[in-house]
């Protein structure tokens, strides 16, 4: 089966379902999911957005846009951020196609550099995105790393 791309603006009836997939993935409040969502539906600007990957009735994968990802550079923005794909749908360019897909509607709104925080090392380059250096989470002892993507 084929998986679907979908901007929850224009797929409203996904938000509870997106809400809650999200909360289970990162442990972040469903609430805070939901109003970040509700904001992306009422806006017309281009964060925050949400992005998934479905097959059939089920969520295997998803991101958004928000203005910052919970890290002290403020002046990097908009993030990519809650990337996520389900462990039985990975290798399969899900992650990959939801990126391409974020980026050319950032675009398309005028935006044409992205931020994405993350601890990964070696999965964003394959897509374009730019190592730039480490940034310090909230809350987090560790740094993190931030990729930039020039659209």
């Amino acid at each position: 089966m084929e998986y679907q791309y979908i901007n929850l603006r224009q797929q409203p009836q996904w938000l509870e379902q997106a809400a809650f997939w999200f909360h289970e993935k990162w442990g972040i409040p469903q609430e805070a999911y939901r109003q970040s969502m509700e904001e992306s539906l009422r806006g017309t600007g281009p964060v925050p957005q949400w992005y998934l990957a479905v097959q059939g009735a089920q969520i295997v994968g998803g991101l958004g846009v928000i203005e910052n990802d919970f890290h002290d550079r403020k002046d990097l923005r908009p993030n990519i951020c809650a990337v996520y794909t389900h462990p039985q749908h990975r290798s399969q360019g899900i992650a990959g196609d939801l990126l391409g897909l974020a980026c050319r509607e950032l675009k398309a709104q005028g935006i044409d550099t992205v931020y994405l925080l993350t601890d990964h090392v070696g999965f964003y380059e394959r897509y374009g995105w730019e190592f730039i250096g480490m940034v310090q989470g909230d809350g987090d002892e560790e740094l993190s790393r931030m990729y930039r993507h020039q659209m």
